[in-house]
């Protein structure tokens, strides 16, 4: 009997480490439909977004953009980590497997080029992007996001050749904790230090960054 319940625990056991298996890797011919179709309008077929306000996706790390799908999404009537009216809507009908599908088509894109516009400003956005503001508490942005702002994999988002404009606002809603999902409030925490004139420096910066 005690042989019997030891062999059911130890299969019960195996069958719930294959559930706990990582989930199927991401295809990203799958989600092509889905970028045509729903996402191009606001961020380009390819990724590249037309329209300054709306960000670029092409190139991003695939987790991280599968973590920002997951964040639109509020579970199960709860309220979402990332609130955006819009966002939510989109989001309403995609699986986790749709997230993860998506995050790796825009992922394997090419991203255009971005260019600085104010040449006023690049100097101080440039020493803000690799120093930081000492004085301020303020890291370098390159310690997470890289010197060429490809980000690291599975952990910092790409920001290289991002929309002026988009990043001025993301970094707008961290200071104003209108936007929360970060972790140990790493962004708020910083974004909350910094005056508009120098994230409107920094953003512009990145805006050229390749």
């Amino acid at each position: 009997m005690k042989l019997r319940l030891a062999l059911a625990a130890a299969t019960f056991a195996s069958a719930a480490a294959i559930g706990a298996e990582s989930p199927p890797a991401a295809v990203p011919a799958k989600a092509q439909q889905t970028a045509s179709e729903v996402c191009a309008a606001c961020h380009g077929v390819d990724g590249n977004s037309p329209t300054p306000e709306n960000p670029n996706l092409a190139g991003q790390i695939p987790e991280y953009m599968t973590k920002q799908l997951m964040n639109f999404k509020s579970p199960e009537g709860k309220k979402a980590e990332r609130e955006n009216a819009i966002m939510a809507g989109m989001v309403a009908a995609l699986s986790p497997e749709d997230m993860r599908n998506l995050g790796a088509y825009y992922g394997a894109q090419r991203a255009k080029p971005g260019f600085a516009t104010d040449t006023a400003t690049v100097e101080l956005g440039q020493r803000i992007y690799r120093a930081g503001i000492v004085e301020k508490g303020v890291p370098a942005c390159s310690g997470c996001h890289g010197v060429t702002g490809l980000g690291l994999p599975m952990q910092y988002p790409r920001l290289a050749g991002q929309h002026t404009q988009y990043t001025v606002a993301q970094m707008q809603a961290w200071r104003t904790g209108a936007r929360a999902n970060d972790p140990n409030k790493m962004m708020r925490m910083i974004a909350a230090k910094m005056t508009d004139a120098e994230i409107k420096a920094v953003s512009d910066y990145i805006a050229g960054l390749r």
